[in-house]
């Protein structure tokens, strides 16, 4: 009986920690609301959800196209300066050139999708090291940004916030429900999908993949288009956010998304993740951020802490690997 009640309280116990390790990313999210209402008064506020709900959309986006790209096997640093540059597009595309909105939107989102297909190109079909082309195109992405905004924030105005603007005080938006549909598109595309079973059989074992006739070329590239058409529409919902088109917008961003990819479970090493997990991550470093503004954390601080943040994904990351 004795050794049966020892087996019976390590299986029990074995369960629980495998329930607690499936649902970390969901009780971090709620262990960190509630330490901040605990210590910030205006924390569990409708102002807090509205600042939420306002800086959700570019960040969902992003990671979207980021998991995909981690997923197999990848890494896409450019998004953050897709970004600028494809709400620098749309910026000057109204501003200057009088372009109607949706005309603009179109080539803003086109813009993204061209770095996509280059880095894609590059990566995949010269077989150039990803993250160093991808690093390069940070810097060109961005250097276009400046040069098409001639280093200026270019204003747009109202035609393009009402793509952001909560409808009726409800503190929901265009850009939000666009991101959402998103979050739930691409979780099927992965799950339900020849394609997403691609995508996951090309980062688990490219050599395997190959010999079962996928080509992981086509694959790798058409996720980094993926990545770069969503920066670019990230580049829109930032610009509509805005009002206006800032040279200097998104960077950081990348790190911001690898983080909300990994913390949702996406591996490093490719073959393994989940979008909607990385919405909950989207969700962690939301309302890190928010919180750590909301009690006076200074913003060089803050950097120290997403820094931090980062480095413990990584570390869970190894500590999921198989």
């Amino acid at each position: 009986m004795t050794l049966e009640r020892r087996h019976l309280a390590t299986e029990t116990g074995n369960r629980a920690f495998r329930i607690l390790e499936e649902n970390l990313i969901f009780v971090s999210l709620l262990a960190i609301v509630a330490f901040f209402g605990v210590i910030s008064e205006s924390f569990l506020s409708l102002t807090t959800l509205s600042t939420l709900f306002n800086q959700l959309p570019a960040l969902t986006v992003v990671s979207i196209g980021m998991t995909l790209v981690l997923i197999s096997g990848g890494i896409d640093l450019s998004v953050g300066s897709v970004v600028a540059l494809s709400a620098g597009v749309i910026g000057v595309g109204i501003s200057l050139f009088g372009l109607p909105l949706p005309l603009a939107a179109c080539l803003g989102i086109l813009a993204g999708a061209l770095a996509g297909l280059a880095n894609g190109g590059l990566g995949a079909y010269l077989r150039l090291p990803i993250f160093i082309v991808t690093l390069g195109m940070l810097e060109v992405a961005r250097g276009l940004a400046y040069l098409v905004t001639d280093s200026q924030t270019v204003y747009i105005g109202a035609k393009i916030q009402a793509f952001a603007i909560p409808w009726g005080g409800s503190g929901v938006s265009a850009s939000i429900l666009v991101a959402l549909t998103l979050v739930v598109a691409f979780e099927f595309l992965l799950r339900s999908t020849i394609f997403g079973r691609q995508i996951v059989a090309v980062g688990s074992n490219e050599s395997a993949a190959e010999t079962s006739g996928i080509d992981p070329r086509r694959i790798r590239c058409t996720v980094l288009v993926i990545s770069g058409l969503l920066a670019g529409l990230g580049g829109l919902m930032n610009a509509a956010y805005l009002g206006s088109a800032d040279p200097n917008a998104g960077i950081g961003l990348e790190l911001s998304a690898i983080a909300a990819a990994v913390i949702g479970g996406t591996s490093l090493m490719g073959g393994r993740g989940s979008v909607i997990g990385a919405f909950v991550g989207v969700l962690i470093v939301s309302v890190l951020q928010i919180g750590l503004a909301q009690i006076g954390i200074t913003e060089p601080t803050k950097r120290v802490i997403t820094g931090a943040v980062i480095i413990l994904a990584v570390i869970l990351d190894r500590w999921r690997a198989p």
